[in-house]
């Protein structure tokens, strides 16, 4: 709620404030140098005084709304390292100008004003409308706001509005400024192009081996070998510790007498049901059955189709209704019923299907059994050790001990860079955990290293064995790749080249399409582009290069498929006609009055605190945000 309190102060505070904070913090220091003010007041503009209470509450309030967003509730320590606490002195220092300009200006408003601003606040109005007291206190109970501390509050909000509204209230953005605007965004161009291809070009021979070897040296921070690390890994999980052998016959054939319901099917049919609105018109399609006429001559009778009637394959306890259930599983394959009174309407039944009832021999699903006991037991197992390996490894077991220990296999992959991939460049199958790679990356040897969370019900455990350090390759590790980049970066260059040189010739005076067929591609046109617009082939260089100068602009820049480049002239410049009443404007014109009025605020609010000087009491400020230990 206090968010909406100070609903005038949102727009221009963050700018302002956040860069002086940072730097003033630094330059104080933590020691209490203030000699104007108490240990209970958070900071002070002029003679207006911001308490260290309204600070807490304000700054735990900013802290909740950021844990909303990210998912979690944060500690006050947590939300310093996200600038919340400059943010919250920025909003309460930029209320304290305003006050203390207010309380110059010897503004106030009545009792009664007051009441009615209180009374009209659309989150104390009731369902249906008007004012309800509950919704007030229920709200200043949520905030951990009294009523007297709100009505200060709203009191000291309306007089920082009377401050705005008489500096920039009604301001509007002048007609020049909104058309000029207006104009810049709205205009569009038409515009010829060729894009340059690589098939434009002659073959590109390969590198001799000194080409090769200038380009290498000249390149060879591309080439780099990164770091890589070697692990050692300790996997824990139900799979791992599973052991389908100790499991005896007599335990599987146990559980499958237990559980045989699980590999039984029992007798399903495919039923199609045909539903009548009325008991005479059922019975009627009953005779035409018993007459001889087949259920599906009696569906087109009806003009209905095998979606409308074909219930599917079902058990008897998957129909909701008892006695068509009865029904459908009292005759036989191909049979059809008579009239059934279900529960909703009047039905005739077709049994198309019947499956019998079967169940699954033993050996069939021996195995499986088997796999799931063992998993279970595993399951039961990775707890257990899991503190028994936390405890060895807090006791300094490397993890090849723990392996050992506890029969458990150590794995080692090869060596990975940061990517996951190894000295091939190929992707080392690693488990299947986030973090793992960083969490290498970020340790260091034979460090021990919190365990990480595999899959459901497992835990991963890794050690740093070896660091390779970067290193500088020799050509002739890499030679293929120094070579294919060689020929991309000659493609590259040798299109750059002609593209300039096919501007000049347009620019010289050769008609595009002329142009175009020297090239051997042909002329595209772009009608209607506008600055921002998403425009195929026209990326933002080339919208860029576009929009730089009047009708007959000319320029190469790179296409969107490098290493293609684009060679284009602008046919047209179209304006907008500008109308001040179009909704597209009047929105124009608020965003931009906004601006405006914010802009002055800003400087106003610069001014009072240059005048009446800002003091900060950075080790109370400290204290409350947790930091009083590292300072």
């Amino acid at each position: 709620m206090l968010d909406a309190l100070r609903k005038g102060a949102g727009t221009w505070v963050a700018k302002l404030f956040i860069a002086l904070l940072v730097m003033s913090f630094a330059v104080w220091g933590v020691a209490d140098i203030f000699q104007g003010f108490g240990r209970n007041v958070a900071a002070k503009v002029g003679n207006t005084e911001i308490s260290l209470f309204t600070f807490d509450r304000t700054y735990r309030q900013d802290l909740n709304n950021l844990g909303r967003q990210i998912g979690r509730p944060l500690s006050t320590t947590e939300g310093a390292q996200f600038g919340i606490p400059q943010q919250t002195l920025g909003k309460l220092v930029a209320e304290a100008a305003m006050n203390e300009k207010a309380t110059q200006l010897n503004l106030g408003i009545s009792d009664q004003k007051l009441a009615e601003l209180i009374q009209a606040e659309p989150a104390f109005q009731r369902a249906g409308g008007g004012y309800d007291r509950a919704q007030l206190q229920q709200a200043l109970r949520n905030a951990g706001l009294t009523e007297d501390e709100y009505v200060v509050e709203r009191r000291q909000l309306a007089e920082r509005q009377q401050v705005a509204e008489g500096l920039s209230g009604g301001m509007l953005a002048p007609n020049a400024y909104l058309e000029a605007l207006h104009s810049y965004q709205a205009e569009t161009r038409n515009i010829s192009y060729v894009v340059i291809e690589n098939s434009a070009l002659e073959t590109v021979e390969d590198p001799s081996d000194d080409q090769l070897a200038a380009f290498f040296e000249a390149e060879k921070s591309r080439f780099k070998a990164p770091e890589y690390r070697a692990v050692a890994l300790l996997e824990l999980s139900p799979s791992k510790l599973a052991r389908p052998d100790d499991v005896s016959d007599n335990d599987v054939s146990a559980e499958y007498e237990r559980d045989k319901d699980r590999f039984s099917q029992p007798e399903r049919r495919r039923v199609r049901q045909m539903s009548f609105t009325s008991a005479d018109e059922a019975e009627a399609a009953a005779e035409k059955l018993a007459a001889g006429t087949s259920f599906d001559e009696l569906m087109n009778e009806r003009s209905l189709g095998d979606n409308d009637v074909n219930l599917g394959l079902m058990a008897k306890s998957d129909f909701l209704d008892e006695a068509i259930a009865d029904a459908a599983f009292s005759i036989g394959e191909g049979a059809t019923s008579g009239v059934v009174e279900g529960r909703f309407a009047s039905v005739i039944l077709d049994v198309v299907e019947v499956q019998p009832e079967s169940t699954k021999p033993f050996a069939e699903v021996a195995d499986d059994i088997r796999q799931t006991l063992a998993s279970e037991q595993a399951e039961r197992e990775v707890l257990d050790l899991l503190d028994e390996i936390e405890d060895a490894r807090a006791g300094g077991a490397a993890l090849t001990e723990v392996a050992n220990r506890f029969g458990l296999e150590i794995q080692t992959p090869a060596a990975f860079d940061s990517t996951g991939k190894d000295e091939n460049e190929a992707v080392v199958t690693l488990p299947e955990t986030d973090g793992l790679v960083s969490g290498v990356f970020d340790s260091d040897l034979q460090v021990e290293n919190d365990p990480l969370p595999l899959g459901d019900r497992g835990f991963l455990w890794y050690e740093v064995t070896n660091v390779i350090p970067s290193r500088d390759r020799e050509l002739s590790e890499v030679r293929d790749r120094v070579a294919a980049a060689w020929r991309e970066a000659e493609v590259a260059k040798r299109l750059e080249t002609l593209a300039a040189d096919s501007l000049a010739k347009l620019n010289a005076g050769t008609d595009i399409n002329a142009l175009a067929e020297e090239l051997g591609t042909a002329v595209k046109t772009a009608t209607d582009v506008s600055r921002t617009g998403d425009n195929g082939d026209l990326g933002r260089d080339a919208l860029s290069a576009a929009f730089a100068g009047p009708v007959g602009t000319t320029a190469e820049v790179p296409a969107t498929n490098a290493p293609a480049r684009l060679v284009l002239k602008v046919d047209a410049v179209n304006s907008a006609a500008f109308f001040a009443e179009a909704q597209d404007v009047l929105q124009l014109r608020q965003q931009l009055s906004r601006q405006l009025q914010d802009s002055l605020l800003n400087q106003y609010v610069s001014d009072i605190e240059q005048k009446a000087g800002v003091e900060v009491n950075q080790a109370a400020i400290a204290q409350v945000i947790g930091l009083t230990g590292n300072n």
